[in-house]
C-alpha cells in the first residue's frame, strides 16, 4: 500500500513538472507575441509563480515519491538500466533548467517589472524569451525520455 502511494505521488509529480513546463511555455509564447508590455509582464510574473508552485513542487513530489517507492520496493537505484537512465535524464533536465532557464527567467522577470511601467519591451527581453523557449524545449526532451524509460523499463 505504501509503495502504491509513493508511486502515485511520483506520477503526480511528473504530471505537475512536465505539464507546467509545456503549458507555461505555450501561454508565455502567446503573451510575448502580443507585444503588449503589461500583458507580457503579467505573463512573465505568472511563469515565475507557476514555476515555484508546479515545477518545484512537481520535482519535489517526483523525487520523494520515486526515491521513496524505490526504497520501499527494495529497488537498486543503479541496478537497472531504466532506473539509471531515468535518473540521468531527470538530472540532465534539472541541470539545464538551473543553469540556463532559471537565469534567463530571472533576467526576464526583472526587465518585465520595468517595462510593465515604462512600456518599452527591450530587445534583451525578447532575446532571453527566445532562449528560454528553445532551451525549455531541449530541457523537456530528457523528461520525456525519462517517462519512456520508467514505463518501458528496458533491460
Amino acid at each position: 500500500m505504501l509503495y502504491a502511494l509513493l508511486k502515485s505521488l511520483h506520477v503526480f509529480g511528473v504530471i505537475m513538472l512536465l505539464g507546467n513546463a509545456i503549458v507555461t511555455m505555450i501561454w508565455k509564447m502567446a503573451a510575448d507575441r502580443t507585444d503588449d508590455p503589461r500583458l507580457v509582464a503579467f505573463g512573465q510574473r505568472l511563469v515565475t509563480l507557476t514555476d515555484w508552485w508546479f515545477t518545484v513542487g512537481g520535482a519535489a513530489f517526483l523525487m520523494v515519491g520515486g526515491y521513496g517507492a524505490a526504497a520501499v520496493g527494495g529497488l537498486d537505484l543503479f541496478g537497472s538500466t531504466w532506473l539509471v537512465w531515468g535518473q540521468a535524464m531527470l538530472f540532465l533536465s534539472g541541470g539545464l533548467w538551473l543553469g540556463i532557464l532559471v537565469p534567463a527567467q530571472i533576467r526576464q522577470a526583472r526587465q518585465a517589472r520595468v517595462f510593465a511601467v515604462d512600456g518599452d519591451i527591450p530587445a534583451t527581453y525578447k532575446r532571453d524569451a527566445l532562449r528560454w523557449v528553445v532551451w525549455g524545449i531541449i530541457a523537456s526532451v530528457p523528461l520525456i525520455i525519462a517517462i519512456w524509460m520508467m514505463n518501458a523499463k528496458p533491460v
